[in-house]
């Protein structure tokens, strides 16, 4: 009896799934284009012998450049972008090829994405002199691609919250805004008079034209923060170019560095971080307390997960201060698409007591996250966050 062709495509799947070994219990044989996609796969999942000896080729890229630049032009060829990007970062951390990444050839032949990015920041400091200008070319890649993915939407989201936040709803006459005004009041409209009784006035408040709100990013840098990194370097450079905020990049491990002299490219900051080491959130923040001078105009955003080496009381204690103080103080523990993150609940448990919730934020959901903190109103705390 024949097995038709939706059973042979199940099977198939099956197959390039289960890998082929003796128990896999398909009974398909691989040929073409579909035996190549195996062995590409086999390279990095499967266990047994190099094809070279005949048989199936099992776990290892072997040691060289030259396999490896093959294999990833393959799976490029053979995979969508996205299983690309995952099976790339299965090779680095399964087989051990981040320092293969430290050659121009590997670097050409890699898909890029934000892990990648995260990568070779690691690798930055034993990266040779030859390797530095194609990694920032592929550093620079990804950069060029998220600015304009988020860009628009986080100025137009801002730029509202900014408006809003201005507003005043006693003004002067001079400072009324008419088309709001009109706007808010339009359900007072009397026809028998043909006029709008503006119940609430609305107005542009003059504050707004030379007070600047400030931002302050503050950014553990440790090893398991590299996509926050990266993505937070974006926002601080989108952030900066908004002539109405005045932002501040700051990144820390057990030292802390500030990189807001180079906001205007994210490609700069990038390569001012140095992943990896320890952790010390309070000198961070105290770094942080002694830069505002305004701080009922003031967002302080710490992006962590809370694994703290330094002196935690003295963490909380200040975080206490700049909220007591008017600071608006945002808690990220990754500001990432990596779904929930590893983080220090006793820290976000005492975080949230003090009426900062410590949260996971996407870089989708950013723009609102600090539209709220401007807007001095509650922050949209995904459900999935927990804080308590």
């Amino acid at each position: 009896m024949g097995v038709d062709s939706s059973t042979e495509e199940r099977i198939r799947r099956w197959r390039l799934v289960l890998g082929g070994e003796s128990a896999d219990g398909t009974g398909c044989q691989l040929a073409g284009q579909d035996a190549a996609m195996d062995a590409a796969l086999s390279a990095l999942y499967g266990q047994g012998e190099q094809p070279e000896q005949g048989r199936r080729r099992g776990a290892g890229l072997g040691a060289s450049a030259p396999s490896v630049a093959r294999w990833l032009r393959d799976i490029r060829t053979y995979f969508p972008a996205s299983v690309v990007q995952v099976m790339q970062r299965d090779a680095i951390d399964r087989l051990g090829l981040s320092t293969l990444l430290l050659e121009p050839e590997m670097l050409e032949a890699v898909e890029a994405d934000v892990h990648l990015v995260g990568t070779l920041l690691s690798l930055n400091k034993a990266m040779p002199e030859t390797t530095k200008e194609t990694a920032r070319a592929v550093v620079r890649k990804v950069v060029d691609d998220l600015e304009k993915r988020l860009a628009s939407r986080t100025r137009a989201t801002l730029t509202g919250a900014l408006d809003r936040s201005a507003r005043i709803n006693r003004p002067r006459h001079r400072d009324i805004d008419w088309n709001r005004t009109i706007a808010a009041n339009l359900k007072n409209y009397l026809p028998e008079y043909g006029t709008i009784v503006p119940e609430r006035l609305v107005g542009y408040g003059r504050a707004s034209q030379s007070v600047k709100k400030e931002v302050v990013l503050c950014i553990d840098q440790s090893g398991s923060m590299a996509a926050s990194v990266v993505y937070a370097s974006v926002f601080g450079a989108v952030l900066a170019s908004m002539r109405s905020i005045q932002t501040r990049l700051v990144v820390f491990d057990t030292a802390v560095v500030d990189l807001t002299d180079q906001l205007d490219d994210p490609v700069d900051v990038l390569f001012g971080t140095q992943l990896g080491g320890g952790t010390d959130i309070n000198r961070a923040l105290a770094y942080c307390q002694s830069q505002i001078t305004r701080p009922a105009d003031t967002v302080v955003v710490l992006i962590s997960d809370l694994y703290e080496g330094g002196i935690r009381d003295e963490m909380l204690k200040r975080v206490a201060a700049m909220k007591a103080s008017g600071v608006q103080f945002v808690t990220l523990l990754a500001l990432s698409d990596e779904g929930a993150p590893a983080y220090d609940r006793e820290h976000a448990a005492a975080l949230g007591a003090l009426g900062a919730p410590a949260f996971a934020c996407t870089p989708d959901l950013f723009p609102e996250v600090m539209a709220a903190a401007i807007e001095k109103r509650p922050l949209p705390i995904p459900d999935m966050a927990t804080h308590q």
